[in-house]
């Protein structure tokens, strides 16, 4: 049998175990590479193909005015969701109807009360700026009513529209007639205020305030069933659609109906870290690049920079950690219309001031 010199095994032994140590470490190293998105280590070395960068920020793609999380003004059942998502809609454009029946007793009951004031009003007789008080108010009330049956009428072609029973020059014809009888309403309150502003005009009689309080409540009932309609804010596109037929809704912000935005143009929402808070300036350029992308590059400009430091809210993934940094949110307004989705995650660059 062969004996193995004690020193040459110790040798070989200790080589073994160096080499094992040497994978272990280039192992390590290059995991943590690995575990690094391509975005993230341009951003750390603060340089790319193009130049050397200011600064650089992970951010989030919104439409162009932020995303509107629609809450419901009023509780009750949904009784239906007319808008999906996707879906392109004009300001006051119906999306979600809720039950309104309890609303519509009372505004029989409140219809026949009106009624009934004015036949007492009329007993008396009136003349002179009184007269003309008298004829003010009633135009002014009829130009509202006119208004409200305009709106539900809209709301019922465009409703139509979508099952295919209306067409769009019907729904056109809708909103021409409903933008009309506003702009009527408008116009007969601001004769009625010139009215009651004159100096020789006087007080209303019993009679008189007795319609004026059940026209009020009219008013109050018209605006409890608009209430049940719940409405785009602006024009714009549903990007979201949370409510569900036959479910209640309530008013709390934490049940939003819908997600609603302007995706006309798109900006970035992102969060530069404290340490690179003076290299940031509003009419700044930046590029920005995701990774669905590629190398593709979308540029843009800074148009808005916080006025304080706030937690960090885009890359955390759970509850803050003591050592979180502190970051500035800045806004990226994007040129033209890049193919970007809203919510997307992207990486922001920002370019250093060329030298003059």
């Amino acid at each position: 049998m062969l004996k193995v010199d004690p020193t040459v095994q110790t040798l070989s032994a200790a080589g073994i175990i160096a080499i094992a140590l040497s994978v272990l470490i280039n192992g390590t190293l290059s995991s943590h590479s690995q575990d690094k998105p391509p975005m993230q280590m341009a951003a750390e070395t603060g340089t790319s193909a193009k130049g050397t960068w200011a600064a650089s920020a992970t951010g989030r793609v919104e439409p162009k005015d932020g995303e509107v999380r629609i809450v419901a003004q009023a509780a009750g059942e949904i009784m239906e969701v007319a808008a999906k998502t996707g879906d392109k809609a004009q300001a006051g454009d119906l999306l979600v109807l809720l039950s309104d029946s309890d609303a519509q007793a009372k505004l029989t009951a409140v219809l026949a009360e009106e009624a009934v004031r004015v036949l007492e009003r009329d007993e008396e007789l009136a003349k002179g700026p009184a007269l003309d008080r008298r004829n003010a108010e009633d135009a002014a009330f009829k130009a509202e009513r006119k208004a409200f049956a305009a709106q539900m009428a809209l709301d019922d072609v465009a409703r139509k529209a979508k099952a295919g029973s209306a067409s769009a020059d019907d729904v056109a014809k809708a909103r021409t007639a409903l933008t009309d009888a506003q702009a009527a309403f408008a116009t007969e309150q601001a004769a009625l205020q010139k009215v009651t502003a004159r100096d020789d005009m006087p007080l209303p009689t019993r009679l008189e305030s007795s319609l004026t309080l059940a026209r009020s409540d009219v008013t109050q009932v018209l605006n409890a069933i608009d209430r049940t309609r719940v409405r785009a804010p602006a024009d714009g596109t549903v990007l979201n659609v949370w409510a569900k037929l036959g479910e209640v809704a309530v008013t709390s912000p934490e049940a939003p109906l819908a997600l609603f935005g302007d995706l006309g143009s798109l900006r970035v929402r992102t969060e530069v870290e404290e340490r690179d808070v003076t290299k940031i300036r509003v009419g700044q350029k930046a590029v920005v690049k995701a990774d669905a992308f590629g190398s593709q590059e979308f540029t843009g400009v800074v148009t808005s920079i916080a006025p304080a430091l706030g937690a960090q809210r885009i890359t955390s993934r759970g509850p803050r950690r003591p050592n979180d940094v502190e970051v500035l949110e800045v806004m990226v307004a994007l040129d033209g219309q890049p193919p970007l989705l809203t919510g997307m995650r992207v990486d922001v660059f920002f370019k250093s001031d060329e030298p003059s």
